[in-house]
């Protein structure tokens, strides 16, 4: 897959069948109006102070399995191993200023992950389409072909879209996101802070985990805690690419402990 000239259809096709490609739509809930002010309303209610077992549940639920893959092992930690550089597709420069605090935050938040904008296709390993509503599906299928882009359709029926190729060490190499620029400000963010941060290795919906924006039952339109708990899990250098679930059970009291200590410094929490 190549982030500056895109194969054909076809092509995409056979990448997706070889290369693992896993996927995750969002399916957000338009706001009506004041969206900006439902962010506040939900940094104002959130919840903030969890136990190890509510991190470690949610940690395991979205960074092992996938909402829809097409091949390859899910049973396995998927991360990239290098720093990460975001290219935006669009002429909408609001759009783009947007995601661009959003990467800001993302690297703000995550201490060992390396990740920021780059102005240049060549230089991405993440490409972040923005398209109108009508146009989704039509990108959705220049990407990955029309029959996958109806099986897509059909089982998530998403608002925006990433998925990821991984090579056969577990690294991934590429993600390309889509996102939708014209549902308003709240659809957007909460779509673009989904969208990217599962972009990076958590890609595995649940709807069992009330906290985490990687449940379609959930909104956030912002990068909150328990998603902060599990991007810095997942980013800590001795998680590596292709651990299995024992070998990650293993090390992660170590882990959680020093985490624990990051999101409460970055977030001005409380003991």
């Amino acid at each position: 897959m190549s982030a500056s000239v895109p194969p054909s259809p076809v092509t995409r096709i056979a990448l997706v069948a070889l290369a693992a490609l896993a996927f995750v739509g969002d399916i957000a809930t338009i706001a009506a109006a004041a969206e900006l002010p439902a962010i506040a309303s939900r940094q104002r209610a959130e919840k903030k102070s969890f136990t190890d077992a509510e991190i470690v549940e949610g940690f395991f639920k979205t960074a092992f399995g996938a909402e829809y893959h097409l091949a390859g092992r899910v049973d396995r930690i998927r991360k990239f191993d290098g720093p990460v550089r975001v290219y935006a597709e669009s002429d909408r420069a609001d759009r783009k200023a947007q995601l661009a605090r959003i990467v800001d935050d993302i690297g703000a938040r995550v201490q060992h992950l390396d990740i920021a904008m780059t102005d240049t296709s060549e230089a991405a390993n993440v490409r972040v389409k923005l398209v109108r509503d009508r146009d989704l599906y039509r990108t959705i299928a220049s990407f990955y072909g029309a029959e996958k882009a109806r099986e897509i359709r059909s089982s998530l029926d998403p608002q925006c879209l990433s998925g990821f190729r991984k090579n056969d060490n577990y690294e991934i190499e590429h993600s390309d996101v889509i996102l939708t620029v014209d549902n308003g400000d709240f659809t957007f963010l909460d779509c673009a802070y989904e969208e990217v941060l599962q972009s990076l290795g958590p890609i595995n919906d649940t709807a069992s985990v009330p906290w985490t924006m990687f449940n379609d039952n959930v909104s956030m339109g912002y990068f909150d805690v328990y998603d902060q708990y599990i991007l810095n899990l997942l980013y800590d250098p001795r998680i590596k690419p292709g651990m299995t679930v024992q070998e990650v059970k293993a090390l992660l009291p170590d882990v959680l402990a020093d985490v624990r200590a990051w999101v409460r410094q970055v977030n001005d929490l409380k003991e």
